[in-house]
């Protein structure tokens, strides 16, 4: 059991890092692309590299499943679509430390669905650190108001994208009990890329014609946070709880933050900074409380 939870936590650390690639890679594909573009061809990719590894191994697996579970994975692969079309989107009208910050407050969201779909409580440090999060994301709200609505109709999409990636993560939770890696992430993915093919085709949005690089921006994407980085979530979610995955994804806006400065040459507007670091802080709080409750209830396997 221990083992296991070392393995998960070395394994998250490597998701966080592939994931903290996305939103620079996203940016570089941008210049050619249209945001659902990226979100379109980034899961179309990433389940067309998985489609021959998954038909060929999983196909017995998902015959065991019955049809709620059915109904949970394509659940969890619409709430995916939903993300990443809100939050790529967002990258386009707000800033990269923006985006990023607000979309990092899924794991608040993750804890206050626990209360509403199964009454888990809430402790008061992570309300706190909900309370402290939420004047973080106001400050920023305010900052981009004033550079324009549209980095605001931003800030509420990486909102949204935080909404249904909290949802995502505590469906993939109750799933990969009983589904492997391959077997959970396969069918999402895909679900979440016909999707995101179909709206893109209603919004008659350009598909192809891109320059060679933008194609090599999309493979990327599809390879480092899509496989490497999701993936690796999911792997985690099957030693550890989803408020504690989610959480850990706390150190992501730094190093986007970081990689945009470096590559991009997007330096934070000092307001934005401030108003992230009010939403980090109280990520740490609630983190905080989260890792104590998880070592009081010696949190192991969950299958």
């Amino acid at each position: 059991m221990k083992t296991n939870r070392i393995s998960a936590y070395l394994v998250l650390v490597i998701g966080v890092l592939a994931v903290s690639t996305a939103s620079t890679l996203i940016r570089l594909a941008q210049a050619e692309l249209t945001p659902l573009a990226v979100a379109a061809w980034r899961l179309t990719l990433a389940s067309l590299i998985l489609a021959p590894f998954a038909l060929m191994r999983r196909r017995a697996e998902w015959g065991a499943l019955s049809r709620r579970d059915w109904g949970l994975l394509l659940a969890s692969g619409l709430l995916l679509a939903v993300h990443f079309a809100a939050w790529i989107t967002s990258l386009a009208l707000t800033s990269v430390v923006a985006a990023i910050v607000l979309v990092s407050v899924n794991p608040l969201f993750v804890g206050l669905l626990n209360y509403l779909l199964w009454r888990e409580k809430l402790p008061r440090p992570i309300l706190w650190g909900m309370l402290l999060a939420l004047v973080g994301a106001v400050v920023i709200g305010l900052d981009d108001l004033g550079l324009g609505t549209h980095r605001l109709r931003g800030d509420f999409l990486a909102l949204l994208g935080a909404l249904t990636v909290a949802g995502y993560l505590l469906i993939g939770q109750r799933l990969r009990r009983r589904l492997s890696l391959l077997g959970y992430v396969f069918p999402v993915y895909a679900t979440a890329a016909l999707a995101l093919m179909a709206f893109a085709l209603l919004r008659a949005t350009p598909l192809t014609g891109y320059a060679f690089h933008s194609w090599v921006w999309l493979l990327l994407l599809a390879l480092i946070p899509q496989l490497i980085g999701h993936s690796s979530l999911n792997w985690a979610l099957r030693d550890l709880p989803a408020t504690y995955v989610s959480l850990s994804t706390l150190a992501e806006p730094l190093c986007s933050t970081l990689l945009a400065w470096l590559i991009l040459s997007e330096a934070p507007p000092m307001v934005s900074f401030l108003g992230g670091v009010l939403v980090l802080l109280g990520l740490v709080l609630a983190r905080k409380r989260v890792s104590e409750k998880n070592e009081a209830q010696r949190w192991g396997p969950v299958d």
